[in-house]
């Protein structure tokens, strides 16, 4: 199948056919390209050139140009290069796929003569296409294709005017760097055969449908993810008669299929239109393209019908690949718009995701030549038939994630080509027996998880295949360990998760799997000891969580990458020998066992990305050398740790995954706490934290769960909240902002939520927005900001301190499911548009200092019978649903006017108070500056009661003295 994202650049038949007739069209000339030449020697100044085109290449890994040396005097022997025997000019330069390093010389122009040039995946400095290519009147063969290009293709191109084959075609990786926006070039170049542009940005060139009809003897026309809008263009005459390969693929055109232009091209052969966004129903014309072999219209988002259209004539057919493309169907009726004749062809289909449902029919008989039948991800119920041993050439079958169901049939051990078998992720159940597998001896890909079937196999029984991977997750094995695996040492992936084993591995488990680089031998009762010999093993992940192994474990094997020996029985102090023998290794998991003690400095010589060591029995700090500026993932929670914040932290810049919670760690949380920029998970809940929040904790924008529970934390809760930007939208899972790793290293994690302590597998755990300040000391009003959060799923601020008004936009946390105020000092009435929380099933707004009417609304109604406590304790609230009544209805109506009056007072009367004092401090002063007899009047009665106050004070005194001598 052709590579739709420009991964990979296949030649198509046309185009080997096209390079063939120029190797052998050297008639007169024929110079291998091993060196051997019999004619004229190559002229010195075209090996002059080829030297200084050496002198351009700065590498050579598949040492192509090793024979190119300058006291070798007939370049025409040179590794890549093809001369004329009648005059020893160059005419040919085979240096494509060569791993060649370096740039495109200007000495090249000296072979005038050339005819073929190729430099497939030069890489080098980026830069344009030298316009000098557009010199060489008689090429006929120009492979630039794979080369990293930037800027605007050259317009001098078009001078190529005998070229035949033009393949400028890029990577997706390098973002389209390379663009043209004028494609008129192409008008001078009647004969070409092959046009490859690839990845070349040509948005601007509307006109592209129009200019590649004027080449008639255009046979291969690729422009695989140009960035083009539409190609349903109205062409009045159709030129382009010999064109045999069209792929439009990786472009958004978004229109209707049936519109497009070259549905009316008979001569196609082979028609790419994956990722296209094209839509709607298939054209009816699609049936008498007669000469397609091959149909690929993968991932158009499900947007495609084929009610009106039949593939029934097509008998050339050999491919139909419309994986997540059409829209509906069922799958009887699919099979029969599908090839009808009587010498079928068809070899592959893929038909994947494309919601197919019904049972597998007895008329899928017609299709017996199909190698490769892929039908994952529909909804395809009934048994797997038994006439599907009919399909002998069957080298790929999956049915997997469908609802298949009754017992798999025996004639399925007839199908001795299989090398794949996938029926994974079904309701299958039975036996699988040797009668099963007794015939598949190609197969080398295996995969049964998920259903519920059992495998039963004499002791005795060896099989005829030689698995590579095989994938029995939940099919049932045990108890004792299947003597029948000690056979297959070529698997690379091992997965015999919760299979039922009961037993310890066996002694030959690290010889027979020595070439296994993935195990999985999670959720058995696996017990015993790991295998003392396991570092001969080539084991890069191993999965061994939820069984009895005990420790300590030996050393490791070189490659190991991940280890998870979680919800074990491992004891006693740090399990890992100081060399663990795995320098690769990346990451560790041993939650959920026994393991005492405190964390060995050894591990600070892993470069570790993740540590999970939760669930334990550790204690003291973290080791001063933990310095990893790759880890993501630290989990330390429920152990014995303790001392300050962790300083060593201040370096793990990458962190995203950050639990410290049930420990006894203490002391004040770090300002620089606010410098991981990565962090999404942040728990340190259940500690002895103390002191304020740090403002900068809101510089943390891709933080989803904030949990500082249970500390000692008081002041107020940070402002600028809104800054925590990914809890302002609701979560949607996006593949592109998840870690990697973390459906690997997160399988499960316990977040509490909705007054419960729920666990959540995979990505799950990533929808539940939270923020968890409950149990602190903290003060001040809830800030206004933090109903910006609109993604939060869950709000827990209570037993705290809180004071002031619950803040009036509440009601656009529209994802709130769970909100807990309780147990603060929160005033005011409830807000209205907290009834516009639709999705809240958990509301506690109980032992407040709350006033007014309890806002109505059916969501609120609901909460209240579930939890009739919600409103206690706030002895000002009234109104139904509790059993306290507001005032009468007149007073009511006039309550807000009434409110507000009563607001006012306060407020007019010390504005007055404050008005007549100083108007009359002034009157009093002016009398006194303007009127001297007044002035003279004032301050002798001053005087007279100064005099008076001081002869009361001294004679008050004196008598007072007297009686305590007396005394």
């Amino acid at each position: 199948m052709k590579m739709v994202l420009g991964l990979s650049l296949s030649m198509s038949t046309p185009n080997f056919l096209l390079l063939l007739v120029f190797v052998v069209s050297a008639t007169a000339a024929s110079s291998s390209f091993t060196g051997v030449h019999a004619g004229v020697a190559c002229a010195p100044k075209e090996r002059e050139a080829l030297l200084a085109f050496k002198q351009g290449i700065t590498g050579d890994p598949g040492d192509l140009l090793a024979t190119w040396k300058s006291d070798e005097p007939d370049c025409c022997r040179w590794g890549g290069v093809q001369c004329s025997n009648l005059t020893g000019h160059v005419l040919q330069l085979h240096l494509g796929e060569g791993g060649l390093t370096g740039e495109i010389s200007r000495s090249l122009l000296s072979l005038q003569h050339l005819e073929l040039l190729d430099l497939n995946g030069l890489q080098g400095p980026a830069g344009e296409i030298p316009e000098f290519l557009g010199s060489f009147k008689n090429l006929r063969y120009l492979d630039l294709s794979g080369i990293p290009f930037s800027g605007a293709v050259p317009p001098q191109l078009g001078n190529l005017s005998k070229l035949h084959h033009l393949d400028l075609s890029t990577s997706w990786v390098l973002q389209q760097q390379l663009h043209c926006t004028d494609l008129s070039w192409l008008r001078h170049m009647p004969l070409l055969q092959h046009l490859g542009m690839d990845w070349v940005n040509l948005g601007r060139a509307d006109d592209w449908p129009y200019l590649v009809n004027m080449l008639p003897s255009l046979k291969v026309l690729s422009l695989s993810g140009c960035s083009l809008t539409s190609a349903n263009q109205s062409l009045p005459r159709l030129n382009l008669t010999n064109l045999e390969e069209l792929d439009l693929s990786c472009n958004a055109f978004d229109h209707p299929v049936a519109s497009c232009w070259f549905w009316n091209v008979t001569s196609l052969k082979h028609l790419y239109l994956d990722a296209t966004s094209l839509h709607g129903q298939l054209p009816r014309t699609l049936g008498d393209m007669v000469s397609l072999q091959v149909l690929e219209m993968c991932c158009n988002r499900n947007r495609l019908s084929t009610e009106t259209t039949t593939l029934e004539k097509l008998c050339n057919l050999t491919v139909v690949h419309l994986d997540a493309s059409l829209s509906y169907g069922n799958v009887a009726e699919l099979f029969e718009r599908l090839p009808q004749c009587s010498s079928n062809r068809l070899q592959e289909l893929h038909l994947r995701s494309i919601n197919l449902g019904g049972s597998l029919p007895n008329s899928m008989g017609h299709l017996a030549s199909l190698v490769i039948l892929q039908l994952h991800g529909n909804n395809i119920t009934g048994s797997v038939p038994a006439f599907i041993g009919n399909f002998t050439n069957l080298k790929t079958l999956d049915l997997s994630a469908n609802h298949l169901t009754g017992h798999v049939p025996s004639e399925i051990g007839m199908l001795g080509n299989l090398t794949k078998l996938d029926l994974g992720h079904n309701d299958l159940d039975g036996l699988i027996t040797e009668e099963h597998m007794d015939g598949l001896q190609s197969l080398k890909y295996m995969y049964l998880s998920d259903n519920q079937l059992k495998l039963v196999v004499g002791s005795e029984w060896v099989p005829t295949f030689r698995l590579q991977e095989a994938v029995f997750a939940s099919c049932q094995m045990g108890p004792s360990f299947p003597l029948w695996l000690k056979s297959q040492v070529d698997l690379l992936s091992l997965d015999i998760s919760s299979t039922g084993i009961r037993a310890r591995l066996p002694d030959w488990f690290c010889n027979a799997f020595s070439r296994v680089v993935n195990l999985d031998i999670s959720n058995n009762q696996i017990s015993g000891g790991v295998p003392i010999n396991m570092d001969i093993m080539s084991l890069e992940y191993l999965y061994s969580s939820s069984n009895n192994l005990t420790g300590p474990i030996p050393q490791l094997p070189r490659n190991l990458s991940l280890l998870d020996i979680s919800r074990n029985a491992l004891s006693g102090p740090w399990p890992l020998p100081s060399d663990s023998g795995a320098p690769k290794l990346r990451g560790i998991i041993l939650y959920s066992n026994y393991i005492r003690g405190q964390i060995p400095t050894s591990i600070c010589e892993l470069g570790l990305y993740a540590l999970d060591l939760a669930n334990n029995l550790f204690e003291g700090g973290l080791p001063k050398c933990l310095n990893m500026t790759d880890m993501a993932y630290l989990l330390l929670s429920n152990n014995s740790f303790s001392g300050k914040f962790p300083t060593v932290l201040r370096t793990c810049t990458s962190l995203s995954f950050l639990d410290l919670s049930h420990n006894r760690f203490s002391g004040t949380l770090p300002m620089w706490i606010g410098s991981f920029r990565s962090l999404q998970f942040l728990r340190l809940n259940h500690n002895m934290f103390y002191g304020n929040i740090p403002r900068n904790i809101t510089a943390l924008t891709n933080l989803y769960h904030l949990n500082l529970a249970a500390n000692w934390i008081s002041g107020v809760i940070p402002p600028q909240l809104s800054s925590l930007t990914f809890m302002t939208r609701r979560y949607i899972l996006d593949p592109d902002e998840i870690i990697h790793g973390f459906q690997v290293i997160i399988g499960e994690l316990s977040i509490e939520t909705k007054r419960q302590q729920l666990n959540y597998r995979g990505y799950g755990a990533l929808e539940i927005m939270n923020i968890d300040f409950s149990s602190n000391y903290l003060t001040g009003k809830i800030p206004e900001e933090i109903t910006s959060l609109a993604g939060l799923v869950d709000m827990n601020l209570s037993r705290n301190q809180l004071n002031g008004e619950v803040p009036d936009k509440i009601g656009a946390m529209q994802s709130l499911e769970s909100l807990d105020l309780s147990n603060n000092n929160l005033l005011g009435e409830i807000p209205s548009s907290i009834s516009n929380l639709t999705y809240l099933s958990i509301l506690d707004l109980s032992n407040n200092n709350m006033t007014g009417r309890i806002p109505s609304g059916r969501q609120l109604d609901t909460l209240y019978m579930n939890n009739p406590s919600m409103y206690d304790g706030n002895i000002g609230l009234c109104g139904p649903p509790i059993q306290r009544n507001c005032p009468s209805n007149n007073t009511s109506a006039h309550g807000d006017e009434k409110r507000d009056e009563n607001r006012s007072k306060p407020m007019s009367l010390y504005f007055g108070l404050g008005i007549g004092y100083v108007v009359g401090l002034w009157v009093v002063f002016c009398a006194l500056l303007f009127h001297k007899a007044l002035r003279i009047a004032y301050f002798l009665l001053l005087d007279k009661f100064y005099d008076g106050i001081y002869v009361f004070v001294v004679v008050t005194w004196k008598r007072y003295v007297r009686k305590a001598d007396i005394s």
